[in-house]
């Protein structure tokens, strides 16, 4: 039990955000640019470890509206494109950014988390924002006639602090504060996955430009994913089947080395290469919340959900869920009768993300979607249009959508003359959603 003089005094504030990511930390200094008095919560220490190191091209506008472009370009890798390796075809597909339908946004960068997500936090204190490190909220409490909230948090101290706020922003990512408390949260009954991974050093890598490039690897159980990164290091992470991960009776460093070994292309990438980090495991996790929003709350990036990482589309639905939910609690605040407006227009754009990556995600361990992906045709604009979808394209003016409605046509008709195949995958995920709702009875 806490004595009274570890009970710090009620704050104030117009907006209160929960978390210091790249969501929370754009969401703060934007509102701070705009004149509210904001105070940042976030429960660990910058810098501190993440995994998500690889960024899309639509990051880049974002970064020059917040002003932080050259510190991004300074610690970033070049990223021009993305290659696929599959051991079912005889050639690697590479894929390059400039030649999606809009050619002005042709490169992205390779960034390590800590790095990226400290200059982000930066920036939102240097913005205005009160930004309070190592304090972890613990409980949120709801005032009357839609008044705000009381958020109720304690430092790495043992002191107990409370805010005050009109509007609370959930940023928190996977501890989804709200999604939690609330009981908003859900798993993702579509897709099942399970991640390990960790950083080596003398990886080889592609050469000239294309050094940069994120590898997909897919292989028996899942894919991995090959993210070089400026200092020379490179994240590799295996993403698989639940019941895959259920089977480790090792320390995950062993158990990633032999998830490796059983898909030749990234092992001979990785024969000279040293682990050099801890390898971090987790379960389970891709999720979503039943809403993005209430009353004078708003869930941003992961709190909301978080889909398979295969498309790098993390880091870009966060910092743009960011953008749009300032503009809406900025609108809830100074012209409350316009509020319903403003979150129906917030939702829709919360949804529209996570809805169209993961049309793709749901079916990228299918056999026809791996020869989609690796024999590429125009047809219809078709190859632009994809490319599109993986430069995080997808929210603006640029016209995708029939070449994209083209491409799933495409998919649905050779799903059909690949039908054997078709239905062994789509028995596998099944199987699979089976395991994680009854793992004794899976079999």
């Amino acid at each position: 039990m806490l004595n009274d003089s570890a009970r710090l005094a009620e704050r104030h504030c117009d907006v209160l955000v929960i978390g210091g990511g790249p969501a929370g930390s754009t969401a703060a200094a934007l509102l701070a640019e705009k004149g509210y008095q904001v105070t940042l919560l976030e429960k660990a220490h910058h810098p501190r470890f993440h995994i998500g190191e690889s960024l899309l091209p639509a990051n880049l506008p974002l970064f020059d509206k917040l002003g932080v472009r050259d510190e991004i370009e300074a610690i970033g890798m070049e990223k021009w494109g993305a290659e696929f390796v599959s051991p079912w075809h005889e050639h690697r597909q590479v894929f390059e950014f400039g030649d999606a339908w809009d050619k002005s946004m042709p490169r992205s960068f390779q960034v390590r988390r800590s790095e990226f997500d400290e200059i982000l936090i930066r920036n939102a204190a240097r913005k205005g924002a009160d930004v309070i490190e190592g304090c972890r909220v613990r409980d949120v409490e709801w005032l009357p006639n839609a008044a705000g909230a009381v958020v109720h948090a304690e430092h790495d101290s043992g002191a107990r602090e409370t805010w005050r706020c009109r509007f609370l922003i959930d940023a928190s990512g996977r501890d989804t504060v709200l999604g939690n408390q609330l009981k908003l949260k859900a798993r993702n009954p579509r897709h099942n996955s399970a991640a390990l991974y960790g950083h080596f050093k003398g990886a080889q890598r592609l050469e000239g430009r294309q050094a940069g490039h994120i590898s997909i690897f897919w292989f028996e159980h899942g894919w991995f994913w090959f993210i070089p990164l400026a200092d020379g290091s490179t994240s590799v992470g295996a993403v698989v089947w639940p019941h895959i991960m259920k089977t480790r009776n090792k320390p995950p460093a062993d158990f990633l080395m032999d998830l490796i070994e059983q898909c030749p292309a990234l092992a001979e990438r990785l024969r000279h290469a040293e682990l050099v980090s801890a390898v971090e495991a987790t379960g389970n996790f891709s999720y979503s919340c039943d809403r993005t929003h209430g009353d004078r709350y708003l869930l941003l990036g992961d709190a909301y959900a978080f889909i398979d990482p295969v498309f790098s589309s993390g880091v870009m639905l966060a910092m743009n869920s960011a953008f749009v939910g300032a503009d809406a609690v900025d609108t809830c605040l100074r012209q409350p009768e316009k509020s319903a407006m403003a979150l129906k227009q917030f939702d829709k754009v919360m949804k529209h993300g996570p809805k169209e990556f993961s049309w793709f995600i749901y079916r990228v361990t299918n056999p026809t979607m791996r020869n989609l992906f690796m024999s590429p045709r125009n047809i219809f604009r078709v190859k632009e249009a994809l490319l599109s979808v993986l430069a995080g394209d997808i929210y603006g003016k640029t016209p995708i959508w029939p070449s994209l409605w083209a491409f799933k046509t495409i998919y649905y008709v050779a799903s059909l003359g690949n039908l054997k195949h078709t239905v062994v995958a789509w028995k596998r995920r099944k199987l699979n959603v089976r395991y994680v709702d009854n793992p004794e009875g899976a079999n």
